[in-house]
């Protein structure tokens, strides 16, 4: 695995990718060596874009490493369209049983590809934002731009 690193918004971005494809998105504080591509500097204008308004779906091929529901989870956070949220319960329920919130909760906090698997457009139960492993400033900040550019 190579990592590249971007200045952006919410801080250092790191992506981690093999040959043209994508394995997470990080922030972090620090960076180790810097591997940039053309495939890295594409994942990375694709995020200015979408942070600025210009992009709503991204173009970015990427795989997911994770447990069997952490995967099946994630699949349902990529059919949120953009500008939209749903809830935990929700997704719950979708996977057949409404008793999964927490564990589906769970699973987006371990998403490794955050950004363009939309794990901000998930919501609570009393609509309110919780949990985000990114903070609920990013996750804010997200839900603003899509709602802004909808």
């Amino acid at each position: 695995m190579n990592k590249a690193y971007y200045d952006f918004e919410f801080g250092k971005l790191e992506i981690t990718y093999k040959d043209e494809i994508l394995y997470s998105l990080k922030v972090v504080k620090n960076e180790e060596v810097n591997n940039r591509t053309k495939f890295t500097d594409k994942i990375f204008k694709e995020v200015e874009e979408y942070l600025t308004g210009k992009r709503k779906e991204f173009d970015i091929k990427y795989i997911f490493i994770g447990t069997t529901f952490q995967k099946q989870v994630w699949t349902l956070l990529e059919k949120i369209p953009y500008g939209k949220t749903c809830t935990y319960l929700d997704i719950a329920k979708k996977m057949g049983n409404s008793k999964l919130s927490r564990a589906i909760g769970c699973a987006c906090n371990k998403n490794p590809i955050w950004l363009i698997v939309p794990c901000h457009r998930v919501i609570g139960s009393n609509n309110k934002l919780v949990g985000y492993a990114g903070g609920l400033k990013m996750k804010t900040k997200l839900l603003e731009i899509e709602k802004y550019n909808s």
